[in-house]
């Protein structure tokens, strides 16, 4: 099975090559990993001659991508605040994560992951020479699972969800759940993978939960205010668009805020020019102004701010009433604990199944899924009563502050030996 599972990601590789001829996210990805031993053993060699101490210590992350990034940095920042002589190597399969967080300054090496071939496992494990390394979420890549074995590393899962449609539970899955053996212990976000780990015999896990919500407590903690985005709101309630696509402006456009008094801010996914044009076409019937384009004159007697840049979204959620959500209207939801831990009700699509918050908010009454215009119109109306907003607000906050914690318990648990 390991020459199987190897031959296909030699297969991957090629694919991707002959991709990266036409797809420039493909080319991202194969130009992002040139030369990269040679690179990463520069870098730590610079490393090592900066900060030469007894106590030196190297751990690796690996994430997939930015939402797993995410995940991880509240335990890389705990472990830069209470261990300064540590260093983090953290490694990116995506180019959507190391694109995005390659300057990253919690980390004091940001690379892309090689290929996980048996000689780039070996290689990378015996350049990087690392005390620790610790997966986030799911990001099991097998070649490097063993070789960080052979070289008896203490190897962790944080934030871990295991699922029962995973190819650890099948029929065919002996191979890979040998695998696991790699892992010294996993950190898991619920009880449902407690059990699904128990069920393959795996018994070295703990039920931590989400470092997420450590994170978004504490954005909450130190968030600044826009000026910009004050002057727009002035006395109004706000309804928050985070992260939409097409199909949640079409949702959300057929909803008149201005006569409910709503003042309207849309941070879409996509912030190109094409795309920001589109969305302000749909609201041709109010006045809008782009983030960008706006100033204390113009903002002051609009009905929607687009915001057209990145990184705002997360303090936009401090001036608003409710948040709706996007990308439930196609592959998943976006973030939806960052409005949460503002006390924000939230709406969003039927795609988000995979996110355990979002089922459990629902549950709880602080979330609500809808799958039209009719259903948008109708939550929006029953969230505008008071007493209904106030319950839903108020549940929404009450749940993240009832999560947070997972960090310090990872943290604790993993250097209670090493401290």
């Amino acid at each position: 099975m390991k020459i199987i599972y190897t031959s296909l990601i030699y297969l991957y590789l090629l694919a991707i090559r002959v991709a990266s001829l036409f797809i420039p996210k493909a080319k991202i990805w194969i130009d992002g990993r040139k030369n990269i031993f040679e690179k990463l053993q520069a870098q730590l060699s610079t490393l090592n001659s900066q900060y030469q101490s007894p106590d030196f210590k190297l751990i690796w992350f690996h994430c997939a991508s930015l939402g797993e990034f995410e995940q991880g940095r509240p335990l890389m920042e705990k472990i830069k605040s209470e261990q300064p002589s540590t260093k983090i190597l953290l490694t990116f399969f995506s180019p959507s994560g190391y694109e995005i967080r390659k300057n990253y300054t919690g980390a004091d090496c940001i690379f892309y992951l090689p290929m996980d071939t048996p000689s780039s496992a070996r290689k990378f494990i015996e350049i990087v020479k690392p005390e620790i390394a610790i997966f986030i979420k799911y990001e099991f890549w097998f070649n490097y699972l063993n070789e960080l074995k052979k070289q008896h590393v203490p190897t962790y899962l944080i934030c871990g969800i295991f699922r029962e449609e995973h190819y650890f539970f099948k029929s065919y899955g002996s191979w890979f759940r040998k695998q696991l053996n790699a892992f010294t212990h996993f950190y898991l976000q619920d009880e449902s993978s407690m059990n699904s780990l128990n069920s393959i015999g795996y018994f070295n896990g703990t039920i931590v939960g989400d470092t997420r919500f450590d994170r978004v407590f504490e954005i909450s903690k130190n968030v600044k205010q826009i000026d910009l985005v004050r002057q727009f709101v002035t006395d109004k309630k706000v309804f928050i668009a985070g992260s939409t696509w097409e199909e949640d402006i079409k949702i959300i456009s057929g909803f008149n805020f201005r006569s409910e008094d709503y003042k309207l801010i849309i941070a879409p996914h996509e912030i190109d020019e094409n795309s920001i044009q589109s969305t302000i076409q749909q609201f041709g019937n109010s006045t809008v102004v782009s983030y960008s384009q706006a100033n204390e004159k113009n903002v002051k007697t609009a009905d929607v701010l687009i915001i057209d840049n990145i990184g705002m979204l997360s303090s936009l959620y401090q001036y608003g009433t409710i948040a709706f959500i996007g990308g439930g209207f196609g592959k998943n939801i976006h973030n939806i604990l960052e409005p949460a831990t503002f006390g924000l009700p939230i709406i969003f699509g039927p795609k988000y199944h995979n996110f355990i918050e979002a089922k459990e908010l629902i549950h709880l009454g602080g979330a609500f899924s809808i799958s039209s215009s009719e259903n948008f119109k109708k939550i929006v109306n029953m969230l505008s009563k008071p007493d209904a907003l106030k319950k839903a607000a108020s549940t929404s906050k009450n749940y993240v502050l009832s999560n947070i914690g997972a960090t310090d318990k990872i943290l604790r648990s993993i250097f209670k030996d090493r401290t």
